[in-house]
Order: C-alpha cells, then sequence, then structure tokens
C-alpha cells in the first residue's frame, strides 16, 4: 500500500510539473516579446516550440540518457530550448537518477548552460527555465513535494544557484573595432549596434573571441575555469544578419555562418544549429562558409524548408531555412530531407557531389537534370553577363530626362514603374561604354518574389529580360547581358531566358538574389536559332522524367 501510496504521490508531483511547464509554455506563446525590443530584425528570430522539438528529435537518443553531458546554447532568446532540453532529460535520466529533485537540480546545476543573446532575452530565458529572472531569487509557485517552490521547469527559491544569473549568463562582450569595423562580426562603428545610447550593443558574446580564447571564457564562465571541461552538445538558433553600413540601412551581412563555424571549432560531438538555406548557393561573403560546409564529412543529417513559414510562420525569409546535425565521429554521406509545403523527399548523398559544383544542390532531380545537361559542355551563360552596376551610373533621378536630351536612354526604376528614360545632356557612363554602343539585354539582379525552385510549384524564378539596342545603359538594380552581334541574336537570347529550361537552370542555384554566379550552370546556345522548351529538351536528351519535372516545377513566362 505504501508503494502505491509514493507512486500516486510520484505521478502527482509529475501532474504538477507538466502543468507548470504548459504554463511556462503558454507564457512564450502570448508574450509578445518582440514588441518589447525596439531594433529587432532578422537577425533576431525567435524559435517556435514545434520547430525547436524537431530539431531535438533528430538528435540521437543516447543524449537524453547520459547524465555527464555538457549542452550549450551560445545565444539563447526565450529559453525555448534550454526547457525543452530538461523536459526531454527529466525523463531520460529518471532511472539514472531516480530522486526527482536530485535529478532535476543535477540537469540544471550541471548539465545546461546557455549565455543570452541580449541582457534582456537573458532575463527572459531565466524567467522560462527558472521561473524567475534572477536565478537565485525565491518565488511564488507551484509548491513541489519537498516543499520548494517550483514553476516553468525549475525550482527558483536560491537552493540551487548562488548568483542571478544561474546557468544563463548575461554577454559582456565588446566589438573590438580594426579600420572602422568589428573584427568579428564586421559591423561600421556607426552602426546602430555601437550606438552608446543603446543599452543591447550587440556584441554576440560567443563570436567575438578566437575559439581559443572562448572555450577559455566558457570553462571560466560556467566551470570555475576547469580547463578540461568541453560541451558535448550545442545547439541553437543563432541570430542571422546584422544591417551594415552604418546607420539604419537596409543591408544585411550574414552572421549565423560565425555561430557555426565558433561552435565547430569547439569540437562538441553533436553541433544542431537553425539557419536560412541561402547559404547553399548565394549569401553576401558566405563562399569560403558555404566550401567548407559542403565539404564537411561529419554532417549527417540535413532538414530543408524551401518555404520557412514552415519553421517559422511569422517570419520571411526568403530562400528558406535548414538545420543540420553535425556529428564529430561520424564520416559519410548526408541523409537530406527536403520539406516542400505539403511534402518532403530523402536521399542520401554528399553534399558536395564533384570539385565542378562549388553549391550544395538541394534538389536530388535538379542535380540529374544538371548533369545530362553538363553533358553537351558547353560555355556557361555566365560569361554572357555582367557584375552588377555594370555602367557606374549614378542616382536615376538626377540623371534623367523624360524627353530626348541625348541619343542614350536608360533602364531604371523610376517610382514604382520600370521604364526607358534618356540620359540628360553632358552626362558621361563611367565605365563599360563600349557596352552601352552595342546590342544586349538587361535582367533584373534581384527578384525574390519570383520564387525558387519547389516554392512555390509552379515558380517563375526570373521575369523578363529587356532588349537594349545601341546606345543604352541601365540603373544598378540591372545586371547586362550580351554583347550580341544583330538584333536577330539578342531577340532570340530573350526567347532563349523566357524559356523554362533556361529558368530552371537558373533556379538550381538561385535562393534570393540574382548575381552574374546564378547563371554558371546555363548553357550557352547557338544564338542564331530560335529556341523552344522542346528543341531545348531534344537538344541535351532529357528524359520523359526530367521534362516532366521541369515543366511542373516552373511557371509559364508571359
Amino acid at each position: 500500500m505504501l508503494e502505491n501510496n509514493e507512486k500516486n504521490e510520484a505521478l502527482e508531483a509529475e501532474e504538477r510539473y507538466i502543468t507548470a511547464v504548459e504554463s511556462a509554455s503558454d507564457y512564450i506563446e502570448h508574450f509578445d516579446i518582440l514588441e518589447t525590443i525596439t531594433n529587432v530584425g532578422n537577425d533576431e528570430v525567435f524559435t517556435p516550440r514545434k520547430t525547436c522539438d524537431m530539431m531535438l528529435d533528430s538528435l540521437p537518443d543516447e543524449v537524453w540518457h547520459n547524465p555527464n553531458y555538457k549542452w550549450l546554447n551560445p545565444t539563447t532568446k526565450n529559453g525555448i530550448f534550454e526547457r525543452e532540453i530538461a523536459i526531454r532529460l527529466d525523463i531520460g535520466l529518471k532511472e539514472i537518477i531516480p530522486d526527482t529533485k536530485k535529478r532535476r537540480k543535477h540537469i540544471l546545476q550541471n548539465m545546461i548552460f546557455s549565455i543570452g543573446q541580449t541582457r534582456f532575452t537573458a532575463n527572459v530565458a531565466r524567467r522560462t527555465v527558472y521561473y524567475c529572472s534572477q536565478a537565485n531569487r525565491k518565488c511564488d509557485g507551484i509548491e513541489a513535494e519537498d516543499g520548494h517552490f517550483v514553476n516553468g521547469y525549475a525550482i527558483g527559491n536560491g537552493s540551487w544557484f548562488n548568483d542571478e544569473e544561474g546557468n544563463i549568463k548575461t554577454p559582456t562582450a565588446e566589438h573590438f573595432f580594426v579600420r572602422e569595423k568589428c573584427k568579428y562580426c564586421k559591423i561600421s562603428k556607426q552602426s546602430r549596434y555601437n550606438d552608446i545610447t543603446q543599452r543591447e550593443k550587440y556584441a554576440y558574446e560567443f563570436i567575438h573571441y578566437d575559439s581559443t580564447e572562448i572555450l577559455r571564457r566558457l570553462q571560466c564562465m560556467f566551470f570555475g575555469g576547469n580547463k578540461n571541461m568541453k560541451f558535448d552538445v550545442i545547439i541553437g538558433n543563432p541570430p542571422y544578419q546584422l544591417n551594415d553600413g552604418g546607420g539604419t540601412g537596409s543591408g544585411g551581412t550574414p552572421i549565423y555562418d560565425k555561430f557555426v563555424e565558433q561552435a565547430i571549432a569547439l569540437k562538441p560531438k553533436y553541433l544542431s544549429m537553425i539557419i536560412p538555406s541561402r547559404w547553399f548557393s548565394g549569401g553576401k561573403g558566405l563562399k569560403g562558409f558555404r566550401t567548407k560546409m559542403i565539404s564537411d564529412i561529419h554532417i549527417s543529417l540535413l532538414h530543408d524548408f524551401l518555404e520557412a513559414k514552415q519553421c517559422f510562420p511569422s517570419t520571411s525569409i526568403e530562400g528558406g531555412v535548414c538545420f543540420f546535425l553535425w556529428e564529430r565521429e561520424y564520416n559519410g554521406k548526408c541523409k537530406i530531407i527536403t520539406h516542400s509545403k505539403d511534402t518532403y523527399a530523402e536521399s542520401y548523398r554528399y553534399l558536395n557531389e564533384n570539385s565542378d559544383i562549388d553549391i550544395f544542390i538541394r534538389d536530388e532531380l535538379a542535380l540529374d537534370i544538371y548533369y545530362q545537361v553538363s553533358k553537351k559542355q558547353c560555355e556557361s551563360f555566365e560569361t554572357l553577363v555582367s557584375a552588377r552596376n555594370c555602367f557606374r551610373l549614378g542616382d536615376c533621378e538626377e540623371i534623367t530626362s523624360d524627353i530626348p536630351t541625348s541619343n542614350y536612354r536608360i533602364l531604371g526604376f523610376f517610382g514604382r514603374n520600370r521604364s526607358f528614360k534618356y540620359l540628360k545632356d553632358g552626362i558621361k557612363i563611367p565605365l563599360n561604354d563600349g557596352m552601352a554602343k552595342k546590342w544586349k539585354l538587361f535582367v533584373s539582379k534581384a527578384d525574390g518574389a519570383a520564387g525558387q525552385i519547389g516554392n512555390p510549384i509552379p515558380a517563375r524564378i526570373m521575369g523578363r529580360a529587356e532588349i537594349g539596342e545601341p546606345n543604352s545603359v541601365c540603373s544598378e538594380t540591372y545586371l547586362v547581358v550580351g554583347p550580341f552581334n544583330d538584333k536577330k541574336e539578342t531577340i532570340n537570347a530573350q526567347k532563349y531566358m523566357k524559356t523554362k529550361f533556361f529558368r530552371f537552370m537558373v533556379g538550381i542555384r538561385k535562393t534570393k538574389n540574382m548575381p552574374r554566379e546564378t547563371y554558371k550552370f546555363v548553357p550557352i546556345v547557338d544564338f542564331n536559332e530560335e529556341w523552344t522548351d522542346k528543341k531545348l529538351y531534344d537538344y541535351f536528351e532529357l528524359s520523359k522524367k526530367q521534362i516532366d519535372y521541369i515543366e511542373k516545377m516552373i511557371e509559364e513566362l508571359k
């Protein structure tokens, strides 16, 4: 009878604990944290519980049964990872540490460690995990069987932690400027992230030191300077980008790559992070990161979401998102799970298929099409595409006129409309004046709204190229394709660029923007011929399966 009573008491305690957890979960879901931070943007994307659970589900089962593992979230925002990890460990360690109080105390004191992304988010995370923003403060809550008060996950009465932070530390790093740029995150001295009037500097602790120094700091921060202590599991959702150019510039410099590289440098047993998928084939300054990632044989699992809203329902992230599992002891092919809106597909392959492919091709059938097209050994269309701002012209409004004041016309966006105007008399073309005098095409260098392969289905990928007659130029909004020998070649090239085949080959590399290298996989054909999709399918000897796939994925361009 006593044994049954003990079981009933244990079950009741468990129910109280579950109720408390659900209460904490409600707090996180209903408390609009974004409204409390004035400078939140794409550098801070908060993780929904569902997404957190997907990432935790991908970890090997053994992590939940090892009481010696040390977990690190290097940039916590709302404590969701810490809370869900603690819940799973509480279940997984029951047999090893049967006493509920001892088990939970061990988990929070000795296993789970975090650095706040900002001072504010560190406080929110403590509120989620410890019930109070001060880890050593006694709080009113649900009374547990041992007389302490429990809510969220942990006991917050000061008996477990001797300081306010507990194991969720407040960031203290500062930007280290060299020639007006931070050595670590590359922000400008004039950036809002260095505004002395702001409490939060966004000098993210985890990446503002080299790998040796951050390990030493972490050891001092959490383990009393014990040089033998290291982290076994690193997991989280790092900030994605910082505005660059100073002030409130709209541009963004990716920063998530620095978190991934720093985490790998610490050599944990397991690493999982959710990041934008733009690194697959694009992203500002991500070429080196991409090379490292696709060559890394320790990535055992990659979940690729073509539509970011599958993971972040309230956030728009062009190009989708992904999360990966990096395993120190793994060496082999990667399991790739590609999620579209309603379906998913699985494949096993290396991220770098061969040395000729400098990106990760997320679509397996697209990879097959690339190989088939490559058999013709055509020159790359990339060689016909200019770099950005081909003519180096300034502000269109200042240098243009609605009436013919010179022989040169310029294509640009005026207001919200794309149209040709005239260059004012006396305006010189700073660069590529020879190209200006020839036949060519103008194509937008950014068309995120046109979609990508798989999102949406069908996707437009890009709009129609505009014909640039001799004595025509364009604003920096466009890239220049050419030159061509005459009007006939130009029109045929325009028709080629309109085909589904062409746009599919562009789409293999497209994530958001469309710089010159986006066209690398597109073959050059004979522009003395007028090309249709059927002629292209026949010329490159595509199979019915490959043709059907292109037809399904690419929208007809009117």
